[in-house]
């Protein structure tokens, strides 16, 4: 197979005519011609940090519409589901993913479950690791978001982190606001990479000390802003709901850097060749013996997508996709029972008084960090009550996996006057979790979840919507657009209520992740992240 264009170079930085030799799916030659091509012939795209469990599709649903925006390759961890099943889950992902033609790569989850400050589904063990890192299609070892033990030298990680070592597979980071001496420590062990960098001196800071740097530009948290300019090595989406996936993909991104002025060139070396070189995927550039995996794009700033090429298949042209996916169900029945409204009830210590002050997570838009506040709320028939008018709302989380745990605290950010909203989407170890305005509304929205088998849901003095999410509480086997239009329903739904928050539902997953500072809640209490520790939700009362 002969293909002829404008070829682009990220490893001379030029663009020259030429004809492009594939056979048996690598570049066998290239051959420089004479002559005019109107379009440009870039490597593919490979999104080099990725859950796809947060998409909320399945790997080949997703496929069916990264494909149509030149993405070729992920670099996929999913530890989203092995919370919930284990290798089972994992094995699923690889299995779904074989029946697509987008180059698949997975990650092996590091931190499963992920502290012990939550209770999740299953345990990836030593032995995991080592059984998923000695393959091909595994090309690091995932997030180590677990710091604490890393700095504490728990034998459990450093046995992981030593594992993939010995294998010569890198070790990927998770280390938010980590500095100084338990940052070099943290970095000692092994580890390469860092995708939650929050401002310009943490880059600063981490660069200096050797760790690739990953801008982070997703659904819930969008950094390429604040960091185009800090010469940082990867750009990733990490968490990309089906709403935003059917605008675009790596394109998308690779458009806005080249809008707020990053060189072209150097921003398609985000996507191709550094993360190609990073994870040994033999991609990344137009060179002889690389997969042929290509894409013809019209121009350097607006990025349209004319072909996709993988392993030298035609997979896009002209405006059609060559592949259609069809995924399969898998049983992973919540192993949780419907709850009574007296179950949200945040009871106070001494009924007789009349008000408590309590420790509130503050919400802020488009990042997973969260603040603290604190709260005076009122006590009606001995249960604390929250405030609609100063958006301090109650938060509960369901245990799902047979426990039957459950912890009410409060939240301020998330605005609703009037109602309740609810998720199994809640990371990393995928309860339950709820916001709303009283005990009532929660109670509806997290039944609505559990006879779902998982998914989303909302509901206010008006009406009720919900999106169901049957493959471990995650992912829908339905096709990219059918999720975005109902998710998309279920936002606007959620703005109507009040919430200010561009993606309330990708905020309110990320609410239980006790990994990410400040304040975050759990099926077992109010975790104070910078200390590690539990704390109190009330204060005092009064």
């Amino acid at each position: 197979m002969y293909i002829k264009g404008n070829i682009l170079n990220v490893i001379t930085d030029e663009i020259y005519p030429g004809e492009i030799h594939i056979e048996k799916g690598k570049i066998r030659e290239i051959r420089e011609v004479n002559k005019d091509f109107n379009n440009i012939i870039v490597p593919g795209f490979i999104d080099s940090h990725i859950h796809i469990e947060s998409s909320m599709l399945t790997p080949s649903r997703f496929a069916e519409i990264a494909l149509k925006h030149g993405t070729t390759s992920v670099v996929t961890d999913p530890h989203e589901i092995a919370n919930v099943m284990g290798m089972e889950g994992i094995k699923y992902m690889i299995d779904d993913a074989k029946t697509a033609p987008l180059n698949f790569y997975f990650t092996a989850p590091s931190c499963v479950p992920t502290t012990t400050h939550e209770t999740n589904g299953a345990k990836i063990t030593i032995d995991d690791i080592e059984e998923l890192l000695s393959r091909d299609d595994f090309v690091a070892l995932s997030e180590v978001m677990d710091y604490e033990s890393v700095l504490n030298n728990d034998s459990e990680i450093m046995a992981k982190i030593n594992i993939a070592k010995k294998l010569n597979k890198p070790i990927d980071g998770h280390a938010p606001l980590l500095t100084g001496k338990k940052l070099q420590k943290y970095i000692r062990a092994g580890i390469t990479t860092e995708h939650e960098a929050t401002s310009r001196r943490e880059v600063a800071e981490k660069k200096r000390l050797g760790m690739k740097i990953m801008i982070r530009e997703g659904s819930e948290s969008k950094m390429l802003e604040e960091f185009v300019r800090e010469k940082c090595d990867f750009i990733v989406t990490d968490d990309f709901k089906a709403d935003d996936l059917i605008k675009g993909h790596i394109d998308v991104i690779l458009r806005k850097a080249v809008d707020l002025g990053m060189d072209p060139f150097d921003a398609l070396k985000l996507v191709t060749i550094n993360p190609a070189e990073h994870y040994n995927i033999n991609a990344g550039c137009i060179a002889p013996g690389r997969n042929a995996d290509l894409v013809f794009i019209d121009n350097l700033e607006d990025f349209n997508i004319k072909r996709v090429i993988i392993n030298g298949n035609t997979i896009f042209k002209k405006q059609k996709l060559l592949y259609r996916a069809n995924p399969k169900l898998i049983d992973t029945t919540m192993n949780v029972s419907f709850k009574p409204a007296s179950a949200f009830d945040l009871k106070a210590n001494n009924p007789e008084c009349k008000s408590a002050t309590v420790n509130v997570v503050d919400v802020m838009d488009n990042v997973i960090v969260t603040g603290r506040t604190t709260a005076k709320l009122n006590i009606e028939h001995g249960n604390i009550i929250p405030s609609v008018y100063n958006d301090i709302l109650k938060v509960s989380v369901v245990e799902r996996y047979g426990g039957n745990n459950i912890f009410n605290g409060f939240i301020r950010g998330f605005g609703l006057k009037n109602g309740a909203i609810a998720s199994s989407v809640a990371h990393d170890s995928h309860n339950i979790i709820t916001v709303g305005t009283n005990s009532k509304y929660m109670a509806d929205v997290t039944n609505k979840v559990i006879s779902n088998n998982g998914g989303l849901a909302a509901t206010s003095n008006r009406d009720s919507i919900n999106l169901a999410l049957p493959i471990a509480g995650l992912m829908s086997n339905k096709s990219a657009l059918s999720v975005a239009t109902t998710s998309q329903k279920l936002n606007d739904f959620v703005n109507d209520m009040g919430c200010p928050l561009v993606n309330p539902f990708s905020t309110l997953s990320f609410m239980a992740l006790p990994v990410v500072p400040s304040l975050k809640v759990t099926d077992k209490g109010l975790f104070d992240v910078d200390n590690d520790k539990m704390i109190d939700v009330i204060l005092h009362e009064d």
